[in-house]
């Protein structure tokens, strides 16, 4: 597959971690994404593609693209034969200056762009897209359209600050202490977050902490679980095994038997660094 990304310019590199074009053979029809301490925005430019927003959500389809906030749950993702897409990694409170509606309604309840933007201005949005002179004119156009939907929005200086302690602590910092910092009630905080983020701060340190050790582990070397619990900071190894099954629907072994068959049979591809084959 075709991979190209970069760092959008400010304002927006403080609500989007990357640009990105995909294009090309997916290495699965169907890959699972374990739940990140992140946003994702995707314009779609190919044949639709589908997603399950979980085991208990029926499968739905997306032709323009999709809208999903930071999720609680794996969530599967099925590609087309050949996919084409524009898209943005987005921060955790990254989304909230570019939806219509609090974020807390697309919980685990991916969207359609159309649903967000409105058809009109997404169907404009993929024929320039479609007509553009390559992948860094189509991420320079997506950037555009998004300095110009970008909103003033309340509260979001809080929630990132926030956001901020919870990511350089990896999640291992009390709730009661990031509101007492912020000088506000753990009422207010969690309204603002579910409002921005979709999640209370609660839940994206869980999540935060889980992505970070999960992403610290390397599958290719044998692996202690109970010194991977301690050293993330999880009670004891069953408090971490019940984290994993919560986020992944694995146990950690599996996890891991499920990622080294992504590195053996798709070594160096672009997308080995968080998703899961469903297969």
């Amino acid at each position: 597959m075709e991979y190209v990304s970069r760092v959008p310019r400010p304002p927006l590199d403080g609500l989007i971690d990357d640009l990105y074009y995909l294009a090309g053979a997916p290495p699965y029809a169907r890959l699972t994404l374990p739940p990140a301490p992140a946003a994702l925005l995707i314009v779609n430019l190919g044949a639709p593609f589908r997603i399950r927003a979980g085991a208990d959500i029926e499968t739905a389809e997306y032709a323009d693209g999709c809208v999903v906030t930071t999720p609680t749950r794996a969530w599967e993702f099925g590609y087309p034969l050949r996919t084409r897409s524009v898209g943005a990694h987005v921060k955790p409170w990254g989304l909230a200056p570019f939806l219509p509606m609090p974020a807390a309604e697309l919980s685990d309840r991916p969207v359609t762009v159309a649903q967000v933007w409105g058809w009109p201005a997404i169907a404009e949005l993929r024929d320039r897209l479609a007509t553009a002179d390559g992948p860094h004119e189509m991420l320079t156009l997506l950037e555009e359209e998004l300095m110009r939907r970008l909103c003033e929005t309340p509260g979001l200086g809080l929630v990132r600050h926030t956001s901020s302690v919870i990511a350089a602590t990896n999640g291992a910092v009390p709730v009661g202490d990031l509101s007492e910092a912020a000088g506000v009630s753990s009422t207010h905080l969690a309204r603002r977050f579910k409002d921005l983020v979709g999640v209370t701060p609660k839940r994206l340190a869980r999540t935060r902490r889980f992505a970070a050790t999960v992403l610290a582990i390397n599958p290719a070397e044998p692996i202690d679980w109970g010194e991977v619990a301690g050293g993330a900071g999880y009670f004891d190894q069953a408090h971490f095994g019940h984290e994993f099954r919560e986020f992944t629907g694995l146990t950690p072994t599996r996890y891991v038997e499920v990622r080294r068959r992504f590195l053996r049979e798709h070594p160096g591809h672009v997308l080995d660094g968080w998703p899961l084959p469903a297969d």
